[in-house]
């Protein structure tokens, strides 16, 4: 699994245009086989998307409106990295909430997209207790949202919530990877709109981490992180920003500048 003792011993060599490719590209292992084009790409998630739909979703879900459940995923593409709306979703797609919440459950269980439970507790009820969406394969989510080229999802509206999907889904596939089903993985909100981006819980410490698109971070960006001394019965470990610096560099005390490659 992911830990901070781990990217501190990582040290790979930092290549941007080689990050937005890959976060572009996805991580279907079919595509890395041999070296795609992007009408190869185009072409792979055309036809995985179809057959994902014919052969997965018809058969558990008895879709009868085929051209209302792309809406719904690419609706649901669209809210990656937002906390999670069911009835702005089902207008978008023109069914009810029910029908909603019975679709997300299958695109949860398939691995198509990770519903990120907000950190909660009885000691504070000011907390969001709304799932934050994420939408796991960030090739996928660009073919859906029509960014055909690297350029095309740097240059969108959506670029800093695709790269926060992104390291959220490496930070929990290395949970996965280690067997570990139920990943310790939070985010944290309160009613005061106070935000971070994820939380590692590793026992009684809380490692909070924020997630941001900018090679230049500033302190202002962890604010955020001083909530955490409010939460009595946990201890805070060292916080991080994920972000598309070129090094490891600590921002404050106990947070660090962690360029995206370590993770």
């Amino acid at each position: 699994m992911w830990t901070y003792r781990q990217y501190r011993q990582r040290t790979p060599c930092f290549n941007y245009a080689r990050i937005i490719e890959c976060i572009h590209k996805g991580f279907f292992p079919e595509l890395y086989e041999t070296k795609s084009d992007l009408k190869d790409w185009a072409d792979y998630y055309s036809s995985y998307f179809q057959t994902y739909i014919e052969k997965d979703i018809k058969d558990i879900l008895h879709i009868q409106d085929e051209s209302a459940f792309i809406k719904f995923v690419k609706a649901t593409t669209s809210f990656t990295g937002e906390m999670l709306n069911y009835s702005t979703i089902a207008e978008i797609c023109g069914k009810d909430v029910k029908t909603v919440k019975a679709w997300m459950s299958a695109l949860e269980s398939s691995g198509l997209v990770y519903l990120l439970e907000p950190y909660y507790n009885n000691f504070n009820k000011r907390m969001i207790k709304t799932p934050k969406l994420y939408f796991l394969d960030t090739g996928l989510a660009c073919w859906l949202l029509g960014w055909n080229t690297p350029q095309q999802l740097t240059n969108g509206a959506m670029w800093g919530h695709i790269f926060e999907s992104f390291v959220f889904a490496e930070i929990l596939k290395s949970y996965y990877n280690d067997g570990i089903v139920k990943s310790p993985l939070y985010y944290y909100r309160d009613k005061d709109k106070n935000e971070i981006d994820l939380l590692i819980e590793d026992g009684e410490v809380l490692y909070p981490i924020e997630i941001k698109t900018t090679s230049d971070p500033k302190k202002s960006m962890v604010s955020a992180f001083r909530c955490l001394d409010a939460i009595p019965t946990k201890k805070i470990g060292e916080g991080a920003i994920v972000c598309l610096a070129k090094e490891q560099l600590p921002l404050v005390d106990n947070i660090w500048i962690l360029p995206v490659n370590l993770v």
